[in-house]
């Protein structure tokens, strides 16, 4: 994870066989699955997202032996949210701050 936005686009190009700039988000797990990099261009520049989960990891979805997998705008969200996409839509753990959906009204 300690690659950059040119490190990661030359993977697309080497690895991938890619194209960096065609629009596509490109997302990078580490091993430990709590942390991760995406890659996209928006047609002006590249954006680089980080995210670390402080509880739980991101499904390992790179068990078909490929390293490329396509997921839709859905099923994204569904993976930085927790919910399992190969098996029984389970949420998997997250991290919730102790005052998150408490209500303090009177």
């Amino acid at each position: 994870m300690r690659k950059g936005i040119d490190g990661l686009s030359g993977i697309v190009r080497e690895k991938f066989g890619a194209d960096p700039a065609d629009g596509s988000l490109f997302v990078f797990v580490n091993r430990a699955r709590n942390r991760m990099k995406m890659l996209h261009f928006d047609g002006k520049g590249f954006w680089l997202y980080y995210r670390v989960l402080e509880a739980g990891t991101f499904e390992n979805l790179t068990d078909t032996g490929s390293a490329v997998l396509r997921l839709d705008a859905t099923q994204l969200w569904m993976l930085l949210d927790g919910v399992s996409l190969v098996a029984s839509q389970k949420r998997r753990k997250r991290y919730t701050h102790p005052a998150a959906g408490v209500s303090t009204s009177s």
